[in-house]
């Protein structure tokens, strides 16, 4: 979620009639079985990238700070970074990624019928990037697109993904990629330039055969209203985020969780890994108190990565699944709240 930093002496915008947004329930979806389940939809090939550039966060104390940046970023929780050179643009960073995934489910690019890119910090007029992402690895006549969700990026392209697979289109193989440089959109000197970071994550999903493993789940939803909890907004796009912003992503990241265990028979307790977007320290602490979550079944790159929006969940699986602690028949859901406002989560066996 675009949540680590504030414009020094600038506010969000107000809603649209000037007044604060009234505290609403968040909605509730009305879908009773899973949507995935038994579909074979899932993940067979996982990458990751991160830039040349490991920065170390020991001389953060220079940093520039204020009331609101203390308390969206707490204690910081983040003791390296990864900065990305000019080099390494999203479109660079995201091709790296893909081609690890690729590599990982023994594919070349032209199995892949299917592209999607979750970015908005890059975001431009146009062209989208996902075409271009898509030519450079190789592809030729594949449907390739951007969308963006904030950090919510990635829950966005699964679940697009999903729904293009088990559609009437005839797409087979599609390869959801998360490419952010979240570094470029914080308020250089400030605190929270301490927290983000720049990556890509990627992974290949496909209808495999893969006995009780796969996609069994997904939710999705908006609240504009909420709109202006956090975003990047002209002349430079740096993120400028609303006090109360810690408080609503806990809750909408908590209810989401809920509303997909209790719709699919399942607790806190039966889940092997919970994977969610790494925002700030304050919001995965109040995350982890509210759903009462044992620490060990906490996964996260935050500390060593800080926070990558979108390519946040994708690089955890990544890194994760390749070094073991993510095994072929976990339980794994995945959380995530976007500026926008966005929140849902994927639910799955790897």
């Amino acid at each position: 979620m675009t949540d680590t930093a504030h414009t020094a002496g600038a506010t969000p915008p107000a809603p649209a009639t000037g007044e604060p947004t009234p505290r609403v329930a968040i909605s509730r979806t009305t879908r009773a079985e899973p949507a995935w389940q038994g579909s074979g939809v899932g993940f067979t090939g996982l990458g990751h990238y991160f830039p040349r550039t490991l920065v170390d966060n020991s001389a953060g104390s220079e940093a520039t700070t204020n009331s609101l940046e203390d308390k969206l970023l707490g204690d910081l929780g983040v003791l390296t970074r990864y900065r990305s050179d000019e080099e390494e643009t999203v479109q660079y960073m995201a091709v790296r990624a893909a081609e690890r995934a690729l590599a990982d489910a023994g594919l070349t690019p032209a199995d892949i019928d299917l592209v999607i890119l979750s970015n908005w910090t890059d975001r431009l007029y146009g062209p989208e990037i996902a075409p271009r992402i898509a030519s450079d690895l190789g592809m030729s006549g594949v449907l390739a697109f951007d969308v963006c969700a904030g950090c919510a990026g990635f829950v966005m392209g699964v679940q697009t993904a999903a729904l293009h697979l088990t559609g009437p289109m005839g797409i087979r193989r599609a390869l959801v990629i998360s490419s952010e440089r979240f570094s470029r959109r914080v308020r250089p000197g400030s605190k929270g330039e301490l927290v983000t970071g720049d990556a890509a994550g990627a992974a290949v999903v496909e209808i495999s055969d893969a006995e009780g493993r796969g996609l069994i789940d997904s939710q999705l939803s908006t609240d504009g209203t909420r709109h202006h909890l956090t975003g990047a907004y002209p002349p430079n796009g740096w993120v400028r985020s609303s006090p109360e912003l810690i408080e609503e992503a806990i809750a909408h990241a908590t209810t989401v969780t809920r509303e997909i265990l209790d719709r699919n028979g399942l607790t806190v307790a039966d889940l092997d890994w919970f994977v969610p977007h790494s925002g700030t320290s304050p919001i995965m602490d109040g995350i982890q108190k509210e759903l009462g979550l044992a620490p060990e079944r906490f996964a996260s790159n935050f500390r060593i990565r800080g926070n990558l929006s979108s390519a946040s969940i994708p690089t955890v699986l990544s890194e994760f699944t390749a070094d073991g602690q993510i095994t072929p028949g976990n339980l794994v859901l995945a959380p995530a709240v976007g500026g926008g406002w966005f929140y849902g989560a994927l639910l799955f066996r790897a």
